[in-house]
């Protein structure tokens, strides 16, 4: 048997010595918000337990001593927490359904150290940063993205999603608590939308609920539109003050934009339609070329690991303009997962690719690489194993049509893996400003009926999130509800090239630079010689293109610098 020692990483520990009949002590560390604390407390009231505050923390873990393991099964919200019982000696840890809320952990010496952060879990001595093989692949293969329950470095992990671990002298002992189950859908179109719309709407009211400054992200499109239009109800209804809500943007923006299948249109225009619909006290936030180069760095902090470029630190600087009038925030993120509205849901080329529709440019990716490293790491068979090793997990229903079992394996892929990423992104570069942000469209009891509806009517006319559009037609200008998807912004003013390709050029024109080590040198420098022209496919998603791959590449040296991982093959 092993004394564990427990190590707690960038969190706050709340020790309580409860007098309910129980002979033990409990310490909890929360990070989250529980969305039915309401209801929990009724439970708990009713069943003896009485209280000493009104926080989250004394509801959850009074709700572990009365439900026990089975809690998880009781929860909604966003939340990652350990609970210690000094008696049992036994540590229980759980993350939230689709994992809003991050958990690593390590191992080290008899020591169980975690954190809701790398960098907070690299503070133990002895914990190295290692990238070997497996870690190789994910960043460049996979990354952005990255499997369920691994990270780039070796032997630091993450508790998956959906997943609580209990951890005693016998071990560490990981199991899965709730999964998207495929049953057949039996209600008719009427019905359908009703309980779409009634789950909605409960799940925006449930995650309004706050005693901190409170706002809504408005872009125009139909998620942001729905979100906002319910809240500024809400607080009428509730005699709240007007809504605050906040768009982003970017210097000569409308003067430089350029259309493209993925942003069809920009913003603006769409923006102002919803508030002179709902009249919302609105804050538009710009930002300007240099900004958004000169935070790469912070971005790739927040995340611990190279991201998404300059659409990472455009959110982390849009959060950072919002955080000293707003610290509660909520977002549209997760309908075009939930739904079905990503352009790869209707692509052949997409569908049919074999591989993750939102990384196809694998060869790419693997010319990227070092030749020695390239010679060792095969990315596409990684890529490949990681693929249909999360395909087989897709249960397909005997009553399903052709296209919804098609759609099921899309749509799995993308809950698991695309939405992962931007739900990490988003919680990462909206807290390293303080700002929390919420997510209605991620909850799990939305997510678990959508799941069932067939793709005939889940894609209603032939339109991306039909759905959702022919839903909101009640309460939504139509302009908004024809809207084509348009992605977050991002910027499209030629200053912004000119200035990563410099930075990039700076990095390259040293050859003891880091990522020469890493990545291929010869290839980076074509890169730049022909402002990256040869990348018109996203590297990752829908807008990491040109500039934005020269700002990717540049986190990479940043990344490596900072972390300094030590290469083992």
């Amino acid at each position: 048997m092993t004394k564990w020692n427990f190590i707690f990483g960038h969190c706050v520990a709340t020790s309580y010595n409860l007098h309910f009949n129980i002979n033990s002590d409990f310490i909890i560390s929360f990070n989250g918000k529980l969305y039915n604390a309401k209801e929990l407390r009724q439970t708990l009231e009713e069943n003896g337990f009485l209280f000493e505050t009104n926080d989250d923390t004394e509801i959850l873990l009074k709700s572990y001593i009365y439900y026990g393991k089975d809690v998880v099964k009781h929860l909604n919200g966003i939340f990652a927490f350990v609970i210690w019982d000094t008696e049992k000696e036994e540590l229980f840890m759980a993350r939230d359904h689709f994992g809003v809320k991050p958990f690593f952990y390590t191992i080290k010496n008899d020591s169980f150290i975690f954190g809701s952060e790398i960098k907070a879990i690299l503070e133990y001595p002895g914990v190295e940063t290692i990238l070997d093989s497996q870690g190789i692949s994910e960043l460049f293969g996979i990354g952005p993205a990255h499997t369920p329950g691994i990270t780039v470095f070796k032997d630091i992990f993450e508790l998956k999603p959906a997943h609580f671990a209990v951890l005693n002298h016998s071990g560490l002992h990981i199991e899965r608590y709730w999964k998207l189950e495929s049953k057949q859908h039996v209600d008719n179109l009427e019905q359908t939308c009703d309980n779409v719309e009634n789950l909605l709407k409960d799940s925006i009211n449930r995650q309004l609920v706050t005693d901190k400054p409170l706002c809504t992200f408005l872009s125009g499109g139909l998620d942001s539109s729905i979100i906002t239009k319910f809240a500024s109800e809400y607080c009428k209804e509730n005699n709240l003050p007007i809504l605050n809500t906040y768009s982003i943007d970017y210097v000569d923006n409308d003067k430089n934009f350029v259309k493209s299948d993925f942003q069809p249109n920009s913003d603006n225009y769409y923006i102002n339609l919803m508030l002179n619909n709902l009249k919302t006290n609105h804050h538009p936030i710009i930002i300007d070329t240099p900004e958004l180069a000169d935070y790469l760095e912070d971005a790739m902090i927040a995340r611990d690991m190279p991201g998404m470029a300059d659409i990472d630190s455009s959110l982390l600087l849009f959060c950072k303009y919002v955080s000293p009038n707003s610290t509660v925030a909520l977002t549209g993120e997760c309908a075009d997962e939930i739904f079905g509205g990503y352009p790869w849901f209707f692509r052949e080329d997409a569908l049919k690719s074999g591989t993750f529709p939102w990384s196809i440019a694998i060869s790419e990716r693997q010319t990227l690489l070092n030749p020695v490293i390239s010679e060792k790491v095969d990315l596409q068979n990684y890529i490949n194993y990681r693929y249909n090793e999360s395909l087989q997990q897709v249960e397909i229903l005997d009553s399903d049509s052709q296209e919804t079992a098609e759609k099921r394996k899309i749509s799995h892929l993308t809950l698991n893996w695309f939405m992962q990423t931007l739900l990490d992104r988003s919680d990462k570069m909206a807290m390293y400003n303080g700002v929390e942000l919420r997510v209605p469209f991620c909850d799990y009891r939305l997510a678990e009926y959508v799941w069932n509806i067939p793709w005939e009517m889940k894609a209603l006319n032939g339109r991306e999130k039909g759905l959702l559009r022919y839903i909101s037609r009640k309460f939504l200008p139509a302009e908004i509800v024809d809207r084509k998807k348009s992605p977050y912004p991002k910027t499209h003013n030629p200053t912004y090239l000119a200035k990563v390709k410099s930075m990039l050029s700076d990095i390259m024109a040293n050859k003891n630079a880091p990522i020469n080590n890493l990545l291929n040198r010869d290839f980076i420098l074509d890169i730049l010689n022909t402002d990256a022209k040869s990348f018109t496919r996203p590297w990752f998603g829908q807008l990491m293109t040109g500039p934005q791959l020269m700002a990717y590449l540049c986190q990479v040296n940043m990344w490596l610098e900072k972390y300094n991982p030590r290469i083992e093959l």
